[in-house]
């Protein structure tokens, strides 16, 4: 993605099931657990650089004793510091004679995680700032262990202030930040109510007191039923992990599969992350030994180490991030890996339609990397295209009777796909120049070429995997392959033209911001009807009290105005720069709705592409998010 965007959190969780002196004995160390949930944070470091934070519960504490812990850092490199301050300091009560890792009870004593319990969380910022009371693990503090609650998740609520208006109407004065908070004492408020009405059982109907009554309520605990009550109104998408003092664990997933989450369980450990790769590099396994936790479940591990797995909400239409599979998620996943080569592929027929399939003066190539895996499918789907041609030019010319040895070797060798690394990202500049004219020439040197790989009036196509604002296109992308003299310039789009707002955990929410949306608007004045658009706001603006579950996508009546292609011609007017010594053409290719689906069967979540909202609170975030637009005021819309 040439645009950068911030985006989907990462979580990790790591339960032993076996003493700590197992894992001792058997791998060498006692804090094999501990050295998983770091490599499972550092294979998903992707997903989250804006801050860190991990969590652990020791189990079998002797009262007195800490038992739950936490920290976290926003500073550059958090995941590295944090884990480089927790083993500076297990190193040196190791060195100090604190700790004897052969002694697991001095381990436990002194160590905060030589724990059986870890969680651990990595953080882009879509709201709450990037303070480090911003960053996950959140934490409810308690005297008794089982209203001890560590939190971290990947999700976005689209209600939360309706979430916070049911803890005030219960008396709570909750404090306004953000939604990770407000699920925080949701799901607080209903273990509180667990566990004071298993208190008074016990006390009242069994007759138990002080610690029986403790390990009774422990027993008895249900995090399943907490959650159940918990998240029934919860609108949004969401991974969440939790760990309870007690030692319970949980990790649970919104109904419509909207964020991902998978699960590895066997007799060593129960571990869950937000993709499927890294169990299985941690812990080396299959990809059949690792599963998808269900839309709507909970799985639960008590502080014994059974396992269950719930449905806590009721079945919904099941609608997975599409752009997981298309940009956020590592692609060396089995199943991504083969996805985003066919969404490479599934271009071929419109950009031999655009270069008039005209091999012979076209390059291919794609940037940003993270289009690398999408390129390699288009390569291969041109080939595959290549060979068919040759293969009917071969069978025609044996029935003429005129193939020759000579004709044989120029239908082989001519006309065929040409690829070149034509882009090389030097380095990763940080947004800090506070003029904007400063920064664009900054970002301009961030990408550098391949002189020579282009010749002079030749067609160059460089895949990119979305375009969202289409800024960095025409600040330096367009700029920056221009230097290379072609004639023509198609960057192609894995994903279809980003229209709408995401609500669910992706940072781009502000319509105006969009390129497509953007491209719509000026055709529309370019056409006369620039009365259309403050139709749709007064329609927004009629239905903005109503219930979400009543609203209507108005906007996509202004895009119902123009085909695709229109939309793209306009695009591709507006992302080119002016460049007094370069006028060549250029041109974007987007991908179809259709094949964006077949390339991914079984993610189907498409909102920011079709407004096919898969919750009600999807369509009030953009109802204020068109409202926000006409009004000239810029924020999140949910």
């Amino acid at each position: 993605m040439s645009d950068a965007i911030k985006h989907e959190c990462g979580l990790a969780v790591v339960r032993l099931r076996k003493p700590l002196e197992y894992y001792a004995e058997k791998y060498g160390t006692p804090l094999w657990g501990f050295y998983r949930l770091f490599l499972l944070m550092e294979k998903q470091h992707n997903r989250g650089q804006d801050g860190a934070g991990v969590g652990a519960v020791k189990l079998n504490m002797p009262a007195g004793s800490p038992y739950i812990f936490r920290q976290r850092s926003i500073k550059t490199n958090s995941l590295d510091r944090i884990f480089r301050s927790l083993m500076r300091d297990y190193d040196s009560r190791v060195k100090s004679g604190d700790i004897h890792p052969e002694f697991i009870d001095t381990l436990k004593e002194n160590f905060d995680f030589g724990a059986e319990l870890l969680l651990g969380h990595l953080r882009y910022g879509t709201s709450g700032g990037y303070s480090q009371k911003a960053c996950h693990p959140y934490f409810r503090k308690s005297n008794w262990p089982m209203r001890n609650l560590l939190l971290a998740g990947n999700f976005n609520m689209t209600n939360t202030s309706d979430l916070n208006e049911r803890l005030i109407s219960r008396g709570q004065h909750p404090v306004f930040g953000t939604d990770t908070q407000t699920i925080l004492e949701e799901v607080g408020y209903h273990l509180d109510e667990e566990h004071n009405r298993l208190f008074r059982h016990f006390r009242d109907d069994e007759g138990l007191g002080g610690q029986d009554n403790s390990e009774k309520i422990s027993q008895e605990l249900d995090p399943a039923r907490v959650l159940r009550e918990s998240s029934q109104d919860w609108d949004g998408g969401y991974s969440i992990g939790g760990l309870i003092g007690n030692g319970d664990m949980f990790v649970v997933r919104d109904p419509w599969g909207i964020r991902p989450l998978y699960a590895l369980v066997d007799d060593e450990v129960i571990a869950y992350a937000s993709e499927r790769a890294p169990l299985m590099t941690v812990f080396q396994k299959t990809a059949e030994e690792v599963r998808e936790v269900e839309p709507g479940s909970i799985e639960v591990v008590k502080y014994d180490g059974t396992h269950s797995v719930e449905r806590i909400r009721e079945n919904k239409t099941v609608s997975p991030c599409s752009f997981e599979r298309i940009y956020f998620s590592r692609g060396n996943d089995v199943e991504i890996y083969a996805e985003r080569k066919q969404l490479g592929a599934a271009l071929v027929p419109k950009i031999l339609s655009a270069i008039g399939n005209d091999l012979e003066k076209t390059v291919f190539s794609y940037i940003p990397n993270t289009s690398e895996v999408a390129y390699y499918g288009l390569m291969q789907g041109l080939r595959k295209h290549r060979r068919s041609e040759v293969k009917s030019a071969i069978v025609e010319r044996m029935r003429a009777g005129t193939l020759t040895e000579d004709c044989l070797d120029e239908l082989i060798t001519s006309n065929w796909p040409r690829s070149e690394k034509v882009a090389n990202k030097d380095i990763k500049l940080r947004t800090f120049i506070s003029q904007e004219k400063g920064r664009g020439e900054m970002v301009s040197h961030v990408y550098d070429i391949s002189y020579g790989s282009v010749n002079v009036g030749e067609t160059l196509v460089c895949l990119d995997d979305s375009i969202v604002r289409g800024t960095t296109l025409k600040r330096s992308i367009i700029k920056i392959l221009s230097r290379l003299k072609p004639s023509r310039i198609f960057i192609a789009s894995t994903a279809p033209q980003i229209r709408y707002p995401d609500c669910y955990g992706i940072d781009m929410s502000e319509l105006g911001n969009f390129i497509a949306f953007q491209a719509m608007v000026e055709l529309l004045k370019d056409n006369g009807k620039s009365d259309l658009l403050e139709q749709v706001y007064q329609a927004c603006v009629k239905q903005r009290d109503s219930g979400a579950a009543e609203m209507k996508n108005h906007v996509q009546s202004l895009y119902d105005c123009f085909s695709d292609d229109q939309l793209s011609l306009k695009i591709s007017e507006l992302v080119t720069p002016v460049i007094p010594e370069w006028d060549g053409e250029v041109r974007v290719i987007y991908q179809s709705i259709e094949s964006l689906h077949e390339s991914l069967p079984n993610n189907g979540g498409d909102w920011y592409f079709t407004g096919n909202f898969p919750t009600p609170g999807g369509y009030r975030a953009l109802n204020q998010a068109y409202i926000n637009y006409f009004e000239k005021r810029s924020g999140r819309s949910y």
